[in-house]
């Protein structure tokens, strides 16, 4: 599919989400009720009008899945958001970009994000637009990495190159205009993981973690997995070929630099928040993550959202219920950078 062609079908969703109630619900189907919470009525009519156009997400090859998930991102991501700046640079082996609001001042709050797409697909312009939307609503710098993909780059090569990107961030904070003590990482699904990795490996102080329904534990399959494992985006069969094509079959689903939640300690974690979604096979394990931080003393706050699907965060561009729960995550950043900055100015003075 062309550009050209992706831009009409963007044009015909959003015209699709204009139309009135009544006529999105009959496009929508019969509305859906699992596991006692509701489907809610613009994520209903997403999935509908993405089976109806045929562009699913297929896993038959890499190469496939990744164009299909940059095809997906342009439909849903909306047009591009104003007010902030981009610029490329590079980490070691691989690309970066790096998000400036329109403005901010140097030394500002940096939020690493590290994209989703299973370790196999998504790239900086797959999460492009979500990222600028995180620079500008929580008004920090924002460095986004093209982190190295499976199967051409097996566990852990990912997770070596997040690493990667909070090293070349705290070394070159002046470069980026950015305080290093007020660091904050963040992903979405796969790159939840390896936030959330990064996180608990990580040298130095961090301020907070923001994750989107990350993934955290390969190595069992919870109840969520079944119930919404078809006809919710991420399927069960699709989250079982992203493993495989990250742990070569699945060898090291037990390493904790996968399957975080297999540490042995993890009250070293900064403040976080978790967002999962109601129909989304990670829901549990990720809920599972946020109350076993909670018990070990981090500060966590656990946000489902019900009527939500896998992958709501890169839906800014239709419907509101996708930005609004992006936005409820913008605000606990802010929130958890203005506590971090307290905290610093405290310990500066004392």
């Amino acid at each position: 599919m062309s550009n050209f062609q992706a831009a009409v079908l963007a044009r015909a969703l959003r015209f699709a989400f204009g139309l009135p109630g009544p006529v999105r619900r009959l496009i929508a189907g019969t509305p859906i009720r699992l596991d006692g919470q509701d489907l809610h009525p613009e994520a209903q009519l997403l999935l509908r009008l993405q089976e109806l156009s045929g562009t699913g997400w297929r896993t038959r090859t890499a190469s496939e899945s990744r164009l299909d998930l940059e095809l997906s991102s342009k439909l849903v991501a909306g047009p591009k958001i104003t007010g902030v700046g981009a610029r490329d640079l590079s980490i070691g082996e691989f690309a970066g970009r790096l998000y400036t609001p329109d403005g901010l001042a140097p030394g500002s709050a940096l939020l690493i994000f590290y994209h989703g797409g299973g370790w196999v697909t998504g790239s900086l312009d797959s999460h492009d637009n979500l990222c600028r939307f995180l620079a500008r609503e929580a008004v920090v710098r924002v460095l986004a990495a093209d982190y190295r993909l499976a199967p051409e780059a097996p566990f852990p090569a990912a997770a070596d190159d997040a690493a990667e990107v909070l090293r070349f961030a705290v070394a070159k904070a002046d470069e980026l205009g950015i305080d290093p003590k007020r660091i904050a990482l963040g992903g979405d699904s796969a790159g939840g993981n390896l936030a959330a990795v990064t996180a608990h490996g990580a040298e130095v102080g961090l301020a907070f973690l923001l994750l989107f329904y990350p993934g955290v534990d390969a190595s069992v399959r919870r109840r969520s997995r079944e119930i919404f494992g078809n006809g919710f985006f991420l399927t069960d069969e699709k989250m079982d070929w992203f493993l495989d094509q990250y742990t070569a079959g699945g060898k090291d689903r037990h390493d904790p630099r996968l399957s975080i939640m297999l540490a042995e300690d993890l009250s070293n974690l900064p403040p976080t928040y978790v967002a999962t979604a109601g129909y989304d096979p990670l829901r549990d394990e990720g809920e599972a993550f946020a109350h076993r931080l909670a018990a070990e003393g981090v500060p966590v706050v656990l946000r489902r959202h019900e009527g939500l699907f896998h992958g709501f965060a890169n839906v800014l561009g239709v419907g509101g219920i996708f930005r609004e729960a992006v936005s409820e995550a913008v605000g606990a950043l802010r929130t958890g950078l203005a506590l971090a900055n307290s905290a610093q100015d405290v310990t500066g003075t004392a």
